[in-house]
């Protein structure tokens, strides 16, 4: 008997039986051996939200909740933070290393010259009233350039593929700050080449009459940390979103929109707009005493929003970083008048056997939502700014997918519950 095995007794049989061990896991289907009798299915697992149950074996992205752990292939999210930027964690994501200066010139050089989008899809955009929630827009936009490039289908070739992940990742900023002026009706603001990704996309969104944009510096790197900290996150649900649909050999755009999608949730990519909302709500420092007592008391009526992750129960380390951050956006453009409450908020929260026994820590939404705020997006804009740097995650996931031999069309089983067969009754014999 192997010392890397699990031993199982099934009790209704009396059968005993040994399943390999691999990588902390047992593999599903060795489970359908263990049966109760021969026209038995064999045993499933049960596992709602997949909460343990690993549906891909990956080279991306590690995550150590219990320490607070997060590293993009074998990197510290905190030293890409302090010294890369987000082309450059955007390449090491995709091809498993950092790119050398010239690999580095050639892809970027890459990225801004497809920031263009088809004039078309500005029909589509204009077409959305005015008051369309722009993550709406975005996940309808980017879903619909699978007609603008329909060779995109051709996801075996490895040459093609690449091209359209170098459009998606291009074409995103573009699409979102269209995205925004159509919702605040201004005119446009093009591509410019002269700038780098973060500044083009501050550029698109914010400028107005001025010839020439100038970014502030301060608020591009700010922008480039947000969206180092937010390019990847293992198997959350944006990105099974990705995988499930990409399983099917989908298009890239159309399983990038059904991210989207996923993302759009206020449990997901909406959160720090709930973050925002809550702070809003509670309206001063000194009513966060009785906030903390409401959500203690409601049952999960009241939620505190920005607190606990699925995977983390320690110190988002995502989180460590963007509060770091927030004071240098704030010495730029003034402090955010809800930090304190914020800051009250946390204080409080992580001195309270309730919140502590539980393991809830502020994680990446906490604060970045008070940052953007700050630099002037709407807070409308909060999920399609998760979105656009997300991207580059989702397809290095996408990707991996597709090149994995064991990976098939996703098709979870169920455990049926309803009624085994019925005779039909006609409708007038129907009590």
């Amino acid at each position: 008997m192997s010392n890397n095995s699990l031993s199982i007794t099934d009790n209704r049989t009396g059968k005993s039986y040994e399943l390999p061990i691999e990588n902390g896991t047992i593999k599903a289907l060795d489970l359908r051996k263990i049966k109760a009798s021969d026209d038995d299915f064999g045993l499933m697992t049960y596992d709602p939200a997949f909460t343990n149950t690993a549906s891909c074996k990956s080279r991306i992205t590690f995550i150590d909740g219990d320490k607070g752990v997060l590293n993009y292939r074998g990197y510290p999210i905190e030293e890409l933070a302090q010294h890369s930027n987000y082309l450059e964690t955007a390449y090491l994501l995709l091809n498993g290393e950092l790119p050398t200066k010239g690999q580095y010139d050639a892809w970027s050089d890459d990225i801004i010259h497809h920031t263009i989008i088809h004039e078309n899809v500005k029909n589509l955009l204009v077409a959305f009233r005015y008051d369309a929630h722009p993550m709406g827009m975005l996940m309808s936009m980017v879903s619909a350039l699978s007609t603008y490039y329909p060779e995109a289908k051709h996801i075996q070739d490895p040459g093609n593929r690449r091209k359209q992940i170098v459009r998606l990742i291009a074409k995103m900023p573009t699409l979102a700050a269209f995205a925004h002026r159509h919702t605040v009706g201004m005119p446009f603001a093009y591509p410019d080449n002269d700038f780098g990704y973060c500044g083009n996309f501050l550029q698109m969104m914010f400028k107005m009459t001025e010839v020439k944009f100038k970014v502030n510096p301060v608020l591009e790197r700010a922008l480039e940390i947000l969206f180092i900290l937010h390019a990847d996150h293992e198997q959350n649900c944006s990105t099974s979103a990705m995988r499930g649909v990409g399983s099917s050999e989908s298009d890239p755009y159309s399983s990038t929109g059904a991210a989207i999608a996923a993302l759009y949730g206020p449990l997901h990519g909406g959160a720090n707009e709930q973050v925002l909302r809550m702070l809003q709500e509670i309206g001063s420092k000194e009513k966060v005493p009785a906030f903390i007592k409401e959500v203690k008391e409601s049952g999960g009526d009241v939620r505190l929003m920005g607190f606990g992750h699925r995977v983390y129960k320690n110190y988002d380390p995502r989180a460590k970083y963007i509060k770091q951050c927030a004071d240098q956006v704030f010495e730029v453009t003034g402090r955010n008048p809800l930090l304190d409450i914020a800051l009250e908020l946390e204080r409080i929260a992580l001195q309270d056997e309730y919140f502590v026994k539980r393991k809830l820590y502020p994680n990446v939404d906490f604060y970045s939502g008070l940052i953007y705020q700050a630099m002037g997006f709407p807070v409308d804009m909060f999920p399609v700014l998760f979105a656009i740097p997300r991207t580059v995650g989702w397809l290095a996931q996408w990707e991996e997918m597709l090149q994995d031999k064991e990976q098939k069309i996703a098709r979870p089983r169920q455990i049926f519950l309803g009624h085994e067969r019925r005779g039909y009754v006609p409708i007038g014999a129907r009590s």
